[in-house]
């Protein structure tokens, strides 16, 4: 690994691409990147006197590995902590102790098995195959951009073409992109080979398959079939597996980027280079070589209107759109199952339409960092509004007096969570108790410091029982002496007994 660093360091290479060339961490780079041969060869002698720090845990690991062969080092750092309230490793550094311990004795990690045949030649212009793909690459000027590669291959000549792209992959944009294929090659096979992508299919829907609408119609227009790969099987489409994986690792590797159109056009260069001058290795033959017979057996391509390229981003619950790793709100109240809004992207800012009116729901400036909310404040919910036109409400059924606005107040301050429910409550009470009930509970609260509406109500009630009692004890207190008497009552059963003389017995 020392030799393999300095090696490439000689040729050029900066930190981060020899680390990435060999698959290390670029802190490793870092430390050996200035050591000497003499330095490095020291560094090797203290090393191996060192005695390993997971040699103690050996036998324990040896005997889980042996009881569960699939068991990762993730699993055994965690059974590890577990088991020993001392242990501090990082999973790194387990993860090389455990591969050695599987090579010392011999334990590999069983690996399922697929079975795979070959398959039979396709005839010329039977059949193309289509995947995406995404690669990092460094910019000329510094960092790192993504970029987004759609590859088609013809099955029979392994004729490849594909273009670039610096933005996410929409449907227009994927659209625009295979007829531009189309049209490199100059007319199109009967069927087309995909994976289920959102950009083209919506369900598999048990083999009546769904397609997006844009799809949908440009796949009759064109006039070709779909073989759409089942889910979790990419292997079905073989061909261009291979191809985006060699376009990524031959063409775009360690190349540097200036603009997309540049790109692109180095693409196209190394195509006519490399990509499909070479020998393939499974027909033996040149694929550019090939084609030339293929293509008089392609169906010509037709002329339609291509649709424009619509960037989307569907509302979430909180009324956010995600855009390059951030959220972006939206007005409140636009949100709703399925809503989808059309985003330009002009300069530094991004202005977010109805798809259906036209309309201007939002813009915003593009955040360059990562995981942020960007917020406008006119998207923000406006409580105060709502909230003063309770408490007037409030107000005018309670008699717009100086104690019931204090009592408004009081509550206002007291619980600002719970202003809603409070208001209410004292609403329902004009319709439960008199007006001067309601006015004599809300002093009582007032004198009492008491500002919530259920002790106000509760409050209410007492006073309006006790008014009834008083009431009634009045009502008693002026009747007339006559309709105060009291008439005698006799005893029924006493007064029969008399009658039939059976009193006393």
């Amino acid at each position: 690994m020392y030799s393999e660093i300095h090696q490439l360091k000689a040729i050029g290479l900066k930190k981060a691409q020899v680390a990435k060339r060999l698959e290390i961490d670029v802190k490793t780079v870092t430390k050996y990147w200035e050591v000497s041969a003499e330095q490095f060869h020291q560094i090797m002698q203290a090393s191996g006197s060192r005695t390993k720090k997971l040699k103690c845990y050996r036998d324990i690991i040896l005997k889980w590995l042996k009881e569960n062969p699939d068991l990762s080092a993730a699993q055994i750092l965690d059974w590890l902590k577990e088991h020993y309230a001392d242990f501090s490793v990082r999973e790194r550094t387990l993860r090389r102790y455990v591969d050695e311990l599987r090579k010392k004795h011999n334990l590999p990690k069983p690996a399922p098995v697929r079975q795979y045949q070959a398959v039979s030649e396709l005839p010329p212009g039977r059949q193309m195959q289509l995947d995406f793909g995404q690669k990092r690459i460094c910019k000329a000027g510094g960092g790192y951009i993504t970029l987004y590669v759609m590859g088609v291959v013809l099955a029979h000549s392994r004729y490849k073409c594909g273009k670039w792209t610096d933005k996410p992959l929409t449907t227009a944009a994927f659209i625009q992109m295979l007829l531009f294929c189309f049209e490199h090659l100059e007319g199109l096979c009967e069927e087309l080979v995909i994976d289920q992508d959102k950009l083209a299919v919506v369900s598999e829907n048990g083999g009546d398959i769904i397609y997006t609408y844009e799809f949908e119609k440009f796949k009759q227009q064109m006039g070709f079939s779909v073989y759409l790969c089942r889910k979790g099987d990419p292997e079905s489409k073989g061909k261009i597996e291979a191809v985006v994986k060699y376009i990524k690792r031959n063409f775009a590797a360690n190349r540097l980027f200036t603009d997309i159109r540049a790109w692109n056009e180095s693409f196209y260069d190394w195509l006519k280079r490399t990509g499909n001058y070479n020998v393939h290795g499974t027909t033996k033959k040149i694929p550019a070589e090939v084609f030339l017979s293929e293509q008089k057996h392609l169906k010509p391509v037709p002329w339609i209107n291509v649709p424009k390229e619509i960037l989307t981003r569907t509302v979430r619950k909180d009324n956010t759109i995600l855009h390059r790793g951030n959220r972006y709100t939206v007005p409140i109240g636009t949100y709703r199952p399925g809503c989808e809004l059309k985003l330009e992207e002009t300069g530094h800012t991004i202005k977010l339409f109805d798809q259906q009116t036209g309309a201007l729901l939002a813009e915003h400036s593009i955040s360059l960092e990562k995981g942020q909310l960007i917020q406008n404040s006119n998207h923000l919910r406006d409580h105060r509004v709502k909230a003063e036109q309770l408490f007037e409400k409030t107000l005018n059924m309670l008699g717009n007096c100086p104690e019931t606005k204090a009592m408004l107040e009081g509550i206002r301050h007291e619980k600002p969570r719970y202003v809603r429910e409070q208001y209410l409550i004292l609403q329902k009470m004009t319709a439960l108790f008199p007006e001067e009930v309601t006015l004599e509970a809300i002093n009582y609260c007032l004198e009492h410091q008491l500002y919530c509406a259920a002790d106000c109500h509760d409050i209410a009630g007492w006073l309006e029982q006790e008014k009834y009692v008083e009431k009634n004890l009045t009502v008693k207190a002026s009747m007339p002496e006559w309709l105060k008497i009291k008439t005698e009552k006799r005893d029924p059963v006493s007064a029969y007994l008399h009658l039939v003389g059976g009193e006393g017995r």
